[in-house]
């Protein structure tokens, strides 16, 4: 199967010291034990601000972020920093590969259908990911994500977050809404134009990417495997 560099990703190189322990204490999944992992960066309410792999290269780390986002979660990371001695930079000599069929890299940590990923020299085009991706159900950059909370936008369902580590931002209302198993809205993708709940619409695609209540799901949802056991538990109104 041949595969394809993801042109509309970016890697973000964290450099210096102790940077596990300082993303560590800033995103949503475990980033001290094995890697990749899927994590997001949360307002301190617990809504999506950036999302992204994390993978490790020697003591750096890298992170597999969309290429619009790049800067934007650079400056984000920056505040953070303080005056730690940690640099925080693209490094373009890397780029994100993909394939369909898993046969090169190593599973989506999100969720194996997605195929094999890893990090390597740029070369290639964009391929068919996109529509595979959403063909699965999964959601991921700004465009999708931005301003949802963490838990509706099925991080629980796809590894993209630990219940068992330490503090980072925006912990608080996700730990909350774990504990009351209180997720009423989620995004879903749908075939065809979402309408007033639409977040982003894929025409070439025949394929939408809604916020919508789990009491009220679109008839054109594409409610994959993984989803089904979320949505079989209670939900409330609201």
């Amino acid at each position: 199967m041949p595969t394809t560099t993801l042109a509309d990703r970016a890697i973000v190189r964290l450099s210096g010291e102790d940077v596990r322990g300082f993303l560590q204490g800033l995103v949503t999944s475990d980033v001290a034990g094995k890697l990749p992992v899927w994590a997001g960066l949360l307002t301190p309410q617990g809504k999506c601000l950036f999302d992204f792999l994390v993978w490790a290269d020697g003591e750096d780390l890298l992170l597999d972020c969309e290429a619009e986002a790049a800067d934007d979660l650079i400056k984000r990371l920056s505040i953070y920093r303080l005056r730690r001695p940690i640099r925080i930079e693209r490094d373009d000599s890397f780029a994100v590969h993909w394939s369909r069929d898993g046969a090169e890299g190593i599973p989506d940590p999100r969720l194996s259908q997605l195929g094999g990923r890893w990090i390597g020299s740029a070369d290639d085009q964009v391929g068919g990911w996109l529509q595979h991706r959403l063909s699965l159900g999964v959601c991921e950059g700004r465009t999708e994500l931005a301003d949802i909370l963490w838990l509706e936008c099925n991080a629980s369902e796809l590894n993209g977050v630990s219940f068992n580590k330490g503090c980072y931002v925006g912990q608080e209302n996700t730990a909350r809404m774990n504990w009351r198993q209180k997720i009423n809205r989620r995004l879903f993708v749908v075939s065809g134009g979402g309408g007033d709940r639409s977040r982003v619409e894929y025409p070439e695609l025949g394929l939408s990417v809604v916020h919508a209540r789990v009491v009220a799901i679109p008839d054109n949802a594409i409610i994959p495997d993984w989803l089904k056991a979320a949505l079989a538990a209670p939900a409330e109104e609201g």
